[in-house]
């Protein structure tokens, strides 16, 4: 990301969530996400109380689990198409797994399998130090996420410690596909951009290329897409109908970004 934007460009960086509709479409997706020009992708691993997550990824992550997704599959994913990618992945995960497995085993396994970062949406900046320490051990970017309702002060403590990118939540509330990008955004790149000079990604509520431009226009050195595309990949009737809507849609974006 920083070297992204050492060049001025602007990073494309959409979300699935893995085994929705299937894992083999998943890797399928990753791929064509990877052709298309993502920078970065997220992936979410599937989990049964997704706080920050709004309908369209609640139902994804729900048929993942219904369809028997484990946590170990999401990983064997990661590990069979990170050699083929450009693009590095970030896993999106809430923290209840992760403490389950353990921090250090987490990390490890995911840093063995080839992601390159995490980002865990329930865990407040004062408490992610010990994951960070583990994080940087195995030589995994921690992302920290900032809100609307966040202080400039704290916005700036988060930035700090953030890694990889600041992730800027345009929405208070959850994820899911907006009319419009509100236009505070734009104050909050700006307020971000005055206590850091780390990139910062706008998500929640982009869908279409109109809100990628809208974001670049106002500052940001990132665009990042979840539900529309996990609506276009797991709710187009096959996985074949789900991987040409994604791959139309990715297309629409990623052209929309300089």
């Amino acid at each position: 990301m920083a070297e992204l934007k050492s060049k001025g460009k602007v990073a494309f960086i959409p979300f699935l969530c893995a085994g929705d509709p299937d894992l083999e479409t998943t890797a399928a997706a990753l791929q064509k996400l990877d052709k298309i020009g993502a920078d970065v992708i997220e992936l979410g691993v599937p989990y049964s109380d997704p706080l920050a997550d709004g309908p369209v990824i609640q139902g994804a992550a729900t048929r993942a689990l219904e369809k028997g997704t484990t946590l170990d599959a999401v990983i064997d994913i990661v590990r069979k198409v990170s050699p083929t990618m450009r693009a590095p992945i970030v896993m999106f995960t809430y923290y209840n797994p992760i403490m389950r497995r353990g921090v250090e085993k987490y990390i490890k396994q995911i840093k063995e399998a080839g992601a390159s970062g995490l980002l865990v949406p329930d865990i407040p900046l004062e408490e992610t130090h010990d994951i960070r320490k583990v994080c940087d051990k195995h030589g995994i970017e921690l992302v920290l996420l900032t809100t609307p309702t966040t202080p400039q002060e704290r916005m700036k403590a988060i930035a700090h410690n953030s890694q990889g990118f600041v992730y800027l939540v345009s929405v208070t509330g959850v994820t899911g596909m907006k009319e419009n990008v509100e236009g505070r955004v734009e104050s909050l790149v700006k307020m971000l951009h005055d206590v850091t000079d780390k990139p910062i990604s706008v998500g929640f509520g982009v869908s279409k290329p109109e809100h990628a431009k809208q974001i670049v226009s106002w500052g940001a050195e990132g665009v990042i897409c979840g539900s529309a595309l996990v609506k276009a990949l797991g709710e187009s009737g096959s996985p074949a109908e789900g991987l040409a809507a994604m791959e139309k849609l990715a297309t629409s974006l990623r052209a929309a970004i300089p």
